[in-house]
């Protein structure tokens, strides 16, 4: 349910009144106006354990913003909650949608506000539903993503692209970009060792070959190249990017490669640059340096960066997966503390074909939201890069441990309280946040 506008309604029944009545009641909505409350009572989504849908409470934030009603995230309040200017058309939206609402009075306003004021807590205004955008090929079946599912569940509405979009100036249309778990190194994500001969690995390497030829590229890692050069300079100007599992990595990868060949020839046919790990250009990069290729097709890892174990398990197992967010200064870091807010610190972890960074990879300027305590692995990161900003998640699905090929999708309706989804969503509701000078 979208609402495209909020009609504010005149009573027909002052149609039917004399203008003397009129002129009274006129005078008389004058004094009241004059002797309301500064703030109008307006309606709370908690974010807290007692929420009944985090997931689809955002898109009933989104939506509140696109209606254009007032909307405040209320952060590090009661879980990074939302207040938004009452109306009952969202009111009832909200209801429809399953997510806990609470209708409060100007009084109680007030107190929340008090203790904001007072605590490590900030009021940050929405300003502007942001244009999201997906890059994503044609031929990927689309819950395989976790940000394109829990787009869908929570009825924010997105754009699908892909290179040509990329390459024709698309970018610009979209506040916000998502890079679908692609391998931007040309090694159609290192597949080779395991599936080279399966239909979908021989049909998909196919059509990206065709894809680069279609678009003038004599190889798959040139288009790559471009693309990456694209989203760099969309996000300097100014847009928000955010990637999971291998297009982290892999998209940091291509930048410092800028201009080398690293791709084996079982991939493109011919060799790689003499001596390119040396030639690797970290000045380049956003978040990671001092990395070492792997650049045999055996095996199924692109560099050093991924903390991944060889055996294909977390370093503690199963269960004792987790991370845990950094506490950030509300009032002077409202970014990473709009990006980490959560109704839990600690999030159960979950893997990929990258999983995680070791951080004695990471940049000095690099921001770490999220990682894996005692063992020096960051899992959630974040940095600026001209007057746009990036955002890395490692891993495939939060509630998908250990995705495998052709695993069915995650049912987000059997996890609507799911905290490592809900740092998917705070990154997509970021770009609608008043922008001010930051500290950070």
């Amino acid at each position: 349910m979208i609402i495209e506008n909020i009609p504010r309604m005149q009573d027909p029944g002052l149609l039917k009144m004399n203008d003397t009545m009129k002129r009274y009641l006129l005078l008389l909505l004058i004094i009241l106006t004059f002797a309301l409350p500064v703030h109008a009572a307006g309606l709370l989504i908690p974010m807290d354990l007692g929420q009944a849908d985090h997931l689809k409470a955002y898109g009933v934030a989104y939506h509140s913003i696109k209606a254009g009603a007032e909307v405040e995230w209320l952060l590090n309040y009661r879980g990074g909650s939302f207040l938004i200017e009452y109306y009952p058309e969202i009111e009832r939206m909200a209801r429809i949608k399953g997510v806990t609402i609470e209708r409060i009075s100007d009084g109680t306003a007030g107190n929340i506000f008090a203790e904001i004021e007072e605590g490590n807590m900030e009021r940050v205004k929405l300003e502007k539903a942001p244009e999201v955008g997906v890059y994503s090929p044609p031929d990927t079946e689309p819950w395989d993503d976790a940000v394109t599912m829990v787009l869908e569940y929570s009825e924010i509405p997105y754009e699908t692209i892909y290179d040509p979009e990329v390459l024709s100036g698309k970018l610009y249309e979209l506040d916000w970009l998502h890079l679908h778990h692609e391998d931007f190194t040309g090694q159609y994500g290192k597949f080779w060792a395991n599936y080279r001969n399966a239909d979908w690995y021989v049909a998909r390497k196919a059509n990206q070959e065709k894809l680069a030829k279609d678009l003038g590229f004599e190889k798959v890692s040139q288009l790559k190249a471009a693309t990456v050069i694209e989203i760099r300079e969309y996000v300097e100007k100014g847009g928000f990017l955010f990637a999971m599992c291998s297009a982290t990595d892999s998209y940091d990868i291509a930048q410092a490669a800028m201009g080398l060949d690293i791709v084996n020839s079982v991939f493109d046919g011919d060799g790689v640059t003499p001596g390119a790990q040396s030639k690797l250009n970290f000045s380049s990069t956003w978040a990671f340096q001092n990395f070492t290729l792997i650049s045999d097709p055996g095996v199924y890892e692109f560099s050093d960066i991924d903390a991944t174990p060889l055996n294909g398990y977390s370093p503690r197992g199963d269960e004792g997966d987790y991370f845990t967010l950094f506490e950030f200064s509300a009032k002077y870091d409202p970014v990473p503390t709009m990006l980490t807010q959560n109704h839990t610190s600690v999030v159960k972890g979950f893997m990929g074909q990258t999983t995680a960074y070791y951080e004695k990879f990471l940049k000095p300027d690099v921001i770490v939201l999220g990682r894996m305590e005692g063992l020096e692995i960051a899992k959630y990161i974040h940095g600026n890069y001209g007057k746009g900003t990036w955002t890395f998640y490692g891993g495939h699905d939060p509630e998908d441990y250990r995705h495998q090929l052709g695993d069915p999708p995650t049912d987000l309706r059997l996890h609507k309280n799911s905290p490592g989804y809900r740092l998917i969503l705070n990154n997509i509701l970021f770009p609608a946040a008043k922008k001010k000078d930051q500290k950070t």
